[in-house]
């Protein structure tokens, strides 16, 4: 280990610098100098039997300590701790490494069916002219034989007329090619791409343990089937193996009919099935890799059903649920009936909606609410009367009033050794959260600082929890101290949105967001109905946003604890509305194109006189009742810590005919969903609520972004951490000043008082969003 810190003669580096290499974007080139950092990495041999014991947390922390650290500075270490540090920074690689090998690998493959969808897409364009030609040929034979009774004179006029047309082996060939083109099955145009990435996916699957979750081994079965057959040169294997895991378009491909009868398979498009339907089953967790941190088996991280058993009573008392399967799933579906037919027999006396004659839902559009002259005369004067003030004095006057920074310091948890720290940490924070970076800020603050002490401080002494820690001290004081936010929300309701982050490629979270129109990554932050941000995640553009919903509040950890969330048209799915229930959240999402919606009915037989038109399905309560223990399971590893929801949320995203934890949650989610539909649809207020808090979310992006104005908007720092940790320094910044504002427009507000004016607190509450606090702050 002591060699690892040693820099080698031709070397600028010690080897200790490459525990801390960091993915590139998902290239072919990239994923195979992944796949040999790895090799490299487990030649020091698996260093899980050396944690074992230790908890994660822990482990992650000298992790993180070792990470922040040059080899220069462990060598001055004792031996036992630099041992710790090191072992820790290298199973914490170990394990990392893994998880972007697999990522990597899902998105590569992802990226080969899309070309080959464009490979598809391109022939059928290209052979557009080649069908109207063959076209053209057929209704010139068809009048050759319209004008001749003869059968040999109108054999050979047709002959005549194809030799006009091109050679019949041309027009053979072209139909075949048009052939090939017809229809959506785009899968025979992976082969081509797939030859060079062939020899590379063969290495992932020999490093890798790839498992199934189920009793179903037969995509593992077909995987071993193509390792020991991956060196034959013919093209054609025996049929002997269950393809039961393959789709009607594969199947067309890989089992083919033998001219002299019986069948055989494709050796080539059987290898491109099984790697492409890998990742598939990855993602929806019916494949799992053994020792991974994102990849294992989640069932093997949930607590035993012998340990829930005595927790489930207390927790559904506490939410108020059932703690029986039977009584939960009648009690549900008594409440669907009960409240189905009450909005059916409303539904005349309802002028907020109706149905069309094609039985669509319309709903009536509401006024916004118009602010009265009082209330825009109030913000007239505050505006007036709103002190001009700079970034870095806010956070002076927050820090001095909450001592925000008391959470930053040194990771090995001794005192700060800089001098004066507060000021080296507002400063650092400033440089951060306004995404200036160490260099732009230490030009703008001259003399008072230097790229290389805040850079410094921001890798040694602030991590994503203490800043996590520092938000939550603002939250709680906000929340605590001041009258004037209670009029614009008790914080029992919040909105969750996300807005895309320019970022630059070299990394795996970067995509490309189709409606963004570039590079970037997500900033998903949950709001709450009095203004003030709760968390802050950076996600993935291809990942549904839903899945971080509960995440993000789960997380929440400050005195200011919603239960209903409000989100957009991402921020919903029948799983996510399925574990909120049982997590005791009220998910009310914005719906757009309610006419296209599906609600279900409770039973086969449920009829209604004025809303029938709109129900679609019914809902399957013996496949909730047989799986309401594994789901309550799920939830109390949720709630102890023992998984992360958006793990679950992730498998259960994606359709599995394997995993009956998602068809139960499946089945679950359209329950609650058609209960809040129905309200939705019926309660012209609750929709008025939703579009109001989405709006603060929203004004949020836009808010945050206008304190983000270094960089030219780009995150520029390719560390996911990094990342990570800009904007949550961002999200620290624009509390600060969400609190400073709050804090001058109460004096303002009291000034006002006691020079006479009367003040209506419905003034005040009215129209106070981001907008208003924007104008002010400017």
């Amino acid at each position: 280990m002591n060699n690892l810190l040693i820099k080698k003669a031709d070397s600028d580096f010690s080897n200790f610098n490459r525990f801390k290499k960091l993915p590139k974007n998902p290239t072919l080139g990239n994923l195979r100098s992944l796949i040999d950092h790895l090799i490299w990495l487990q030649s020091f041999g698996d260093m899980k039997a050396y944690v074992q014991g230790i908890p994660v947390a822990k482990i992650k922390h000298f992790a993180a300590e070792a990470k922040s650290l040059k080899a220069k500075e462990l060598r001055d270490y004792t031996e036992p701790k630099r041992i710790t540090l090191v072992i820790s920074l290298l199973h914490h690689a170990q394990m990392k490494t893994r998880d972007h090998i697999t990522e990597m690998f899902m998105k590569r493959m992802g990226n080969l069916h899309n070309v080959a969808k464009a490979d598809l897409k391109t022939m059928k364009e290209q052979h557009q002219e080649k069908m109207e030609h063959l076209v053209m040929v057929f209704k010139d034979v068809l009048h050759a034989l319209d004008q001749d009774d003869n059968e040999e004179q109108a054999s050979q006029l047709v002959i005549s007329t194809l030799k006009e047309r091109g050679s019949i082996k041309q027009l053979l060939e072209d139909c075949e090619a048009v052939s090939a083109s017809h229809g959506n099955n785009y899968l025979h145009f992976i082969l081509p791409h797939f030859r060079s990435y062939r020899a590379t996916l063969f290495r992932l699957a020999d490093l890798l343990n790839f498992k199934s979750t189920s009793q179903d081994t037969a995509l593992i079965d077909a995987l071993t089937f193509i390792q020991e057959n991956r060196h034959r040169k013919s093209d054609w294997l025996p049929d002997s193996l269950n393809l039961s895991f393959l789709n009607a378009d594969w199947k067309s491909l890989v089992r083919v009919k033998k001219r002299v009868g019986g069948w055989e398979i494709s050796r080539r498009h059987l290898e491109a099935c099984v790697f492409s339907q890998i990742a598939t089953e990855l993602k929806s967790g019916d494949i799992c890799v053994s020792g991974f941190e994102s990849f294992d088996d989640f069932r093997e991280q949930l607590i035993s059903w012998e340990e829930c058993k005595p927790l489930i009573s207390d927790y559904c008392k506490e939410l108020d649920l059932p703690d029986k399967a039977h009584d939960f799933v009648t009690r549900l579906k008594e409440k669907l009936v009960t409240y189905s037919h009450q909005i059916d027999k409303e539904f005349p006396r309802n002028d907020n909606l109706s149905i069309d004659k094609n039985g669509k839902l319309i709903l009536k559009r509401y006024k916004a609410t118009e602010a009265s002259v009082a209330a825009k005369e109030l913000e007239r004067l505050i505006k007036e009367r709103m002190p001009e003030r700079n970034v870095i004095d806010i956070l002076c006057n927050v820090e001095h009033w909450v001592r925000w920074s008391r959470h930053f310091g040194p990771l090995s948890g001794s005192d700060p050794k800089l001098h004066n720290p507060r000021e080296r940490y507002i400063l650092n924070t400033f440089a951060y959260g306004c995404n200036l970076g160490p260099a732009q800020a230490a030009r703008h603050i001259r003399g008072a600082t230097t790229a290389d002490m805040l850079s410094y401080v921001n890798q040694r002494h602030v991590t994503v929890e203490k800043l996590n820690q520092a938000s939550r001290d603002i939250i709680n004081h906000y929340h605590k101290d001041f009258d004037l936010p209670k009029l614009w929300g008790t914080g029992k309701k919040a909105a969750v949105d996300g807005t895309m982050y320019d970022i630059y490629e070299q990394n795996l979270l970067a995509e490309y967001h189709i409606r963004y129109g570039g590079y970037g990554a997500i900033a998903f932050h949950l709001i709450a109905d009095n203004y003030i941000a709760l968390f802050s995640h950076f996600i993935p553009c291809g990942v549904w946003e839903a899945v971080y919903i509960i995440e993000v509040l789960l997380q929440n950890k400050s005195d200011v604890q919603p239960d209903t969330v409000h989100a957009d048209t991402q921020g919903q799915s029948y799983p996510v509305f399925a574990l909120a229930h049982l997590l005791g959240i009220k998910l009310m999402p914005r719906i757009r194109n309610i006419k296209d919606r599906s609600f279900f009915r409770p039973t086969t037989e449920t009829t209604y006189q004025h809303i029938d038109s709109l129900f679609k399905g019914t809902i399957d309560w013996d496949l909730i009742e047989a799986h309401w223990a594994d789901l309550m399971q799920v939830v109390l590893s949720i709630k102890n810590g023992k998984i992360s929801s958006a793990m679950i949320l992730r498998k259960l995203g994606n359709e599995s005919r394997k995993n009956k934890l998602y068809q139960a949650s499946r089945e679950l989610g359209k329950a609650i969903c058609t209960l809040f539909l129905l309200r939705y649809v019926s309660d012209i207020e609750l929709r008025q609520q939703i579009t109001s808090e989405t709006n603060k979310v929203e004004a949020y992006h836009g808010f945050s972004g206008w304190l983000c104005f270094g960089g030219d908007g780009i995150i520029s720092d390719n560390d996911p951490e990094q990342q990570e940790k800009i904007i949550k320094y961002n999200e620290l910044v624009s509390n600060t000043v969400i609190f400073q504002n709050v804090v001058d427009i109460t004096s303002i507000l009291r000034g006002l008082g006691r020079e006479g004016y009367i003040i209506d607190s419905e003034d005040v509450q009215l129209d106070w969003s981001y907008k208003a606090l924007w104008r002010l702050c400017h």
